[in-house]
């Protein structure tokens, strides 16, 4: 007779690979994580959160992994960290989260057009339309006039709540239009313009001011676009009145460039 007890064989590893077993809910559950991560980095990308981001992540699939590995000591320390840093992120992603929520706050969700068009995955394919070259000669043409002017290039985040402000207009962007809306004697020379898709939507448009402090010699213009970049992620060109310069403004910070190609090829770049 015999009285060998029989073990399972490999009952650990059975149990490690239990999360293997997908159904639909897991499925699900997969894409709409990945849904958010995407639109999390589109978000980030280009910003210097993005690498706390990547750095965030990759600690959360370590604990991932070690928790599939029953690596409790490890896991529990992993898991311990990233709650309580959860507040520590909220403070370091502020920025980022209420551009976020206002981007939300702003869409308009009865338009499923522009809904749709605004969280669209082709985003790149939208604004690669825009004709920056065009937009850049006619800012270097009222740089050797001295003519000040404020462009702001819509990108995903909606600008509705500051379009009321000023004038509607759906014209194509072209340099002489451009340059006829900044004559010093035009009527709609105040303010700034908003470009989205290659047209003129809006002039004279008020933007919300930044409470940074900027140095002296930057004036109301500059510091309108750092108050509205900082907001949303529309991109901002100004051309000093005082100076004739033209700067450049992403996330509420002056980008320094060379020479006019590289701007164009900088701004091309932060469209897409």
């Amino acid at each position: 007779m015999n009285n060998t007890k029989s073990f399972p064989i490999f009952t650990k590893t059975n149990l490690m690979l239990d999360f293997l077993n997908f159904d639909f809910l897991d499925i699900l559950d997969i894409v709409l994580v990945a849904t958010l991560l995407y639109y999390v980095y589109k978000l980030l990308k280009g910003s210097v959160a993005i690498n706390i981001f990547i750095g965030i992540g990759l600690v959360v699939i370590i604990w991932k992994i070690t928790q599939a590995l029953q690596m409790e000591m490890l896991s529990g320390l992993l898991g311990t960290l990233i709650s309580l840093g959860a507040i520590a992120i909220l403070i370091v992603f502020q920025p980022e989260v209420r551009k976020f929520l206002l981007m939300l706050g702003s869409t308009n969700f009865t338009n499923r057009r522009n809904f749709l068009k605004q969280i669209s995955f082709l985003k790149s394919e939208i604004y690669i339309t825009m004709d920056v070259e065009t937009i850049v000669k006619a800012c270097e043409t009222m740089s050797a006039s001295k003519t000040g002017a404020l462009l702001v290039l819509e990108r995903t985040h909606n600008l509705d709540f500051v379009k009321y402000t000023g004038d509607k207009m759906n014209a194509e962007v072209n340099q002489p239009i451009l340059e006829s809306i900044f004559y010093k004697n035009s009527p709609l020379h105040d303010g700034a313009v908003i470009i989205k898709d290659n047209f003129i939507i809006a002039t004279r448009i008020v933007l919300p001011l930044s409470a940074k402090n900027l140095p002296a010699r930057f004036g109301l213009r500059h510091r309108a676009a750092v108050g509205i970049t900082e907001k949303t992620d529309a991109l901002c060109l100004i051309v000093s009145e005082e100076t004739g310069k033209i700067s450049y403004i992403k996330d509420g910070e002056f980008v320094l460039y060379n020479n006019t190609q590289e701007l164009i090829e900088q701004i091309r770049y932060d469209l897409n």
